[in-house]
């Protein structure tokens, strides 16, 4: 017996291509189209090889059959295309066009640059099977940016591409016109390019050195690392407990902003747990130390990948005891950082798992 899902999976999302879609596909892919009236006139220096003809090719057949595909079903949006051929834009929300051909594997490369990079980052990134022979564009489902995040936390990079069970992408193209309708962009936080001169990012690095996480397993640890009873009151310490203390290894840092908090330190807490499949889950929470009941308001903790874009922040408000990130996982050598920030003035600590 067939169940809603088996059916949806023998019954993809379908676009036919006209002939106007091959000609304009065949424009842009040859760079024939004058770069002063069109959006795609960037591509034009990257048509001399032959592979990237072919992938434009794919990629503007993807682009023109889905873009018609939207117009005909959102009304109350403007649809427009980036002047890169990967993306589209729906109102505020920017969407990436992973096209392909032929999907045989249960997997798809994304390149790391295209979740990491602020510029090329999107709202939702949609997986176009693109059949030339067959004259047809199928969409065979979209990933939100923030649950792609979380998802390739758990993965190690392979030249410069992440490999996506294709079981990861939501089949169903309604999902994401309600979600064009009735989301707020904001709510899919996207990473922000961040200043790279020091006097504009008042940004402290408390350590060259990278914190290696996988050595506290091996009761290797840092003395600038305190066992959390020495910052923290047990009562506080419990918030940081886990199932399985047994395997944990829990260790804080006292964190201080100078003038931002009148030199009242707060304590940055770590703790780590091995996982199956050599992978480490990693809880990070900010707690107020010494007589202090709450941390000060606005004061911030931000999880930020290897290149400085933000996965995950989290914000005090008033009368916060403590914040925590939300739990992640990730493999043995997978680089991030936290930041503790408040106002203009930032500390980080730079880890490896």
């Amino acid at each position: 017996m067939l169940n809603s899902t088996d059916i949806r999976l023998f019954l993809p999302e379908s676009i036919w291509l006209e002939a106007e879609h091959f000609q304009e596909a065949k424009k842009i892919s040859d760079g024939q189209r004058p770069a002063e009236s069109d959006t795609f006139g960037t591509l034009r220096e990257r048509v001399n090889h032959e592979a990237d003809k072919w992938q434009i090719y794919l990629n503007a057949l993807a682009l023109l059959g889905f873009e018609e595909w939207l117009s005909t079903r959102i009304t109350q949006q403007t649809i427009k295309r980036d002047s890169n051929i990967s993306y589209l834009k729906v109102g505020e929300f920017k969407l990436c066009l992973i096209a392909t051909e032929n999907i045989l594997e249960e997997e798809v490369n994304l390149a790391v640059d295209f979740i990491e990079r602020p510029e090329l980052a999107a709202h939702f990134y949609v997986l176009l099977e693109v059949l030339e022979e067959q004259e047809e564009v199928i969409i065979r489902g979209f990933l939100r940016y923030d649950e792609l995040v979380n998802y390739t936390l758990k993965l190690q990079s392979r030249d410069g591409f992440y490999r996506l069970p294709l079981a990861e992408f939501d089949p169903e193209p309604n999902h994401l016109l309600f979600y064009s309708r009735f989301l707020e962009p904001t709510a899919i936080a996207l990473p922000v390019a961040t200043e790279t001169k020091a006097e504009e990012n008042l940004v402290v690095y408390l350590q060259e050195t990278t914190t290696k996480l996988s050595q506290w397993l091996q009761g290797v640890i840092d003395e600038s690392w305190q066992a959390i009873d020495t910052l923290i009151s047990p009562e506080v310490n419990l918030a940081l407990s886990t199932r399985n203390v047994e395997v944990a290894t829990k260790r804080g840092k006292l964190i201080d902003l100078g003038i931002q908090l009148s030199h009242q330190t707060v304590a940055l807490l770590v703790n780590i747990t091995e996982e199956a499949e050599e992978k480490i889950s990693i809880s990070i929470q900010l707690h107020p130390t010494a007589k202090e009941k709450y941390l000060p308001t606005n004061i911030k903790v931000t999880l930020l990948s290897k290149g400085g874009n933000i996965l995950q922040e989290v914000e005090a408000r008033g009368q916060d005891n403590y914040i925590q990130l939300k739990l992640f996982k990730g493999e043995r050598g997978k680089r991030f950082s936290i930041q503790v920030s408040l106002d203009e003035l930032s500390v980080r600590e730079n880890f490896e798992l």
